[in-house]
């Protein structure tokens, strides 16, 4: 079953899976209260619910929270959870006092509104699967992106960049993956200015050379923008910018489409819009990972072995 935020990669996982969408009403009364009902009996299944936490956010995580409680009520046997990107997943510590954890707080909700199990598609941080007190399947996007990025580039110059050190890990698996060297940006944020990012230095050979800057998301797009900068003044020849999450929120796409990036590849864990998607982006479906981690959930089999190998 699938909420209303991103019906159309629910569609793409049923036609992989050959099954039909349970059919389900969902509207908003007056003052936005949620309500959602299925049409048909799920007492004893294995209930899979899909939804896509975008913009707004509040109002698509409390409708998925929703659709669990009424499975719960419905009396489904089993609950998977499928939150392609999950909600608040970049507060999963306490960096000053006085401050959530709504990370761990997303976790919490969604136990108590009967999720049995929780699946998604590169976590923020993989401590967030410590978060909820049972299976969390933590899915990759490494090896759809990779394997497009292989078919675009020469790799004898290809060099993979970590834009920060917080996706030195990130990188270093897709330098792994595609035998190429490892370049890292070091930077420090402004911290009177949010969303500002100052780049301080390189490390790693990037001159005539075509670099692949790696990240989970891309949101304002500053981070990207600013390694991108870095990467040219020191000489590399082409940048190519690979990440799941498109949340291209506010200057994003204005500031993508004016950089002199050759390529942004992202996959559709987020609905893209018409009006944010520009001629340098290119979308992949992550439709048939999803669905070969239901099969595997619901046929007793790993999800892990997914990803055995780089497969």
């Amino acid at each position: 079953m699938s909420g209303r935020a991103h019906p159309e990669l629910a569609d793409a996982v049923s036609r992989e899976l050959d099954c039909e969408l349970v059919p389900t009403s969902a509207y908003d009364f007056a003052n936005d209260e949620i309500y959602v009902r299925f049409s048909e009996s799920v007492r004893g299944t294995f209930a899979f619910c899909l939804q896509s936490h975008t913009t707004p956010i509040n109002q698509w995580i409390m409708e998925h929270l929703i659709m669990c409680d009424a499975l719960k009520r419905a009396s489904a046997r089993s609950i998977t959870a499928i939150a392609p990107f999950y909600g608040y997943a970049r507060q999963d510590k306490k960096h000053r006092g006085r401050e959530p954890i709504s990370a761990r707080l997303m976790a919490d909700l969604f136990a108590t509104a009967g999720a049995d199990r929780l699946m998604s598609v590169d976590l923020h941080t993989a401590q967030i699967q410590g978060f909820f007190n049972g299976p969390v399947d933590h899915l990759w996007a490494l090896p759809t992106l990779a394997n497009y990025v292989r078919t675009r580039v020469d790799r004898s110059r290809l060099t993979i960049v970590s834009p920060d050190a917080g996706r030195v890990r990130l990188a270093d698996q897709w330098s792994d993956r595609l035998g190429a060297p490892l370049a890292i940006i070091h930077k420090r944020r402004d911290p009177t200015v949010a969303n500002k990012v100052r780049v301080h230095e390189l490390v790693g050979e990037v001159a005539g050379r075509t670099c692949v800057i790696v990240d989970d998301m891309i949101d304002t797009a500053s981070t990207i923008v600013e390694a991108a900068e870095a990467l040219r003044k020191n000489g590399a020849s082409q940048v190519i910018v690979a990440a799941t999450h498109a949340v291209l929120s506010g200057p994003a796409v204005d500031r993508l489409t004016r950089s002199g990036i050759a390529e942004v590849v992202v996959t559709d864990t987020l609905p893209i819009e018409d009006e944010k998607r520009f001629d340098r982006l290119t979308v992949l479906s992550i439709a048939p990972l999803i669905a070969r981690a239901i099969r595997e959930v619901f046929d007793d089999g790993s999800v892990t072995s997914l990803f055995d190998g780089n497969s």
